[in-house]
Formats: structure tokens, sequence, C-alpha cells
């Protein structure tokens, strides 16, 4: 696990290479054994590949998603807000249990926040999604995970830049 940690970058290139069904279908099992507070699994994942739904997408935020056109999969974790207390914890374990699963795969991703963001002057970046996916009023959308065949090569950050000043102890 901790290679896959070492390794895993954001990625924002890809390849017009096509994500395999099962490959996919990993995916979808690793979201569904994303760990959730008291088991209430609030969280929905939407897996979108259609090419118009994911240029759509990729205008859900005025800067930080455009890149999900070129992508293959885009990932949309979203969840029914009054199913749980923490609802956005629980979404954000299942983002990163993505990601980490799609690297062990070998895919490039990258994160992708949505929640409290904007679109435009006039509407939010959840409220463009749920327009663009049809999606009821009571879900509310955490992030969307890019995912794709690496077009970009990104080294792994060297342990001498971690910022190990952030762990403090207590005796």
């Amino acid at each position: 696990m901790l290679d896959i940690l070492r390794k895993r970058r954001s990625v924002r290139i890809y390849k017009d290479k096509a994500i395999e069904p099962e490959l996919i279908e990993l995916l979808k099992e690793a979201a569904v054994r994303s760990p959730t507070s008291r088991n209430f699994r609030p969280w929905r994942f939407i897996f979108v590949t259609d090419r118009a739904k994911l240029e759509a997408l990729s205008r859900a935020k005025t800067r930080g998603s455009s890149f999900l056109q070129g992508a293959g999969l885009g990932v949309v974790v979203c969840a029914g807000e009054n199913e749980s207390d923490v609802w956005i914890e629980d979404c954000s374990i299942a983002s990163i249990i993505l990601q980490l699963t799609g690297q062990s795969l070998r895919l490039g991703s990258c994160w992708i926040q949505i929640r409290k963001r904007i679109h435009s002057d006039s509407q939010t970046s959840e409220d463009y999604i749920k327009d663009v996916l049809g999606l009821p009023a009571n879900m509310r959308v955490e992030s969307i995970i890019a995912f794709g065949y690496p077009d970009e090569e990104k080294q792994p950050i060297p342990k001498d830049q971690l910022e190990y000043n952030k762990i403090l102890s207590v005796e």
C-alpha cells in the first residue's frame, strides 16, 4: 500500500484510450467497499464514460475541471444528504479509495472538488452537475474523480520533501 501512496500523483493528461470494462468493474467494487460511518452507506457513484457527458461535466467549475474532458472515465461521488450526518466524510473516504484503487490498476486520476465550488455567477458546481445528470434535489455532490491512462509522467514526491513537521507527538 505504501508503494501505491508513493506513486499516486494527480494526473490531468490522459491517453485517448478507453478503460477496459473489467477495470471499471474493479473500481465499482472498490467504491462500494469503502468505509462508511455506522455502515449507513449514503454515497452514490455515477460512472460516466460518455464523451459528451464528460465534456459537459468538465465545465462544472470555472477552473480545475477542464481536464475531465480528456479522461476515459469520470466518477461522480455524491450522497443522500439526509441519510447520514457525515456524508461528506464518507464520500471523501470513498473518493480516495477510488483513486488508490485506480493507481493499483495503473490508471491515473485526479480529484475534482465540487461541494462549495462555483460554476457561474448564478449557479453552484453542485447544481450544474445535478442539471447535467438529472439528479434529485436531495442528492449532494462531493467530488468527481477523473480516470484515464496517464499521458504525463510525474515522479513521486521525494521523502525529504514530505512535511513531517505536520506530525505532532504527545508524550
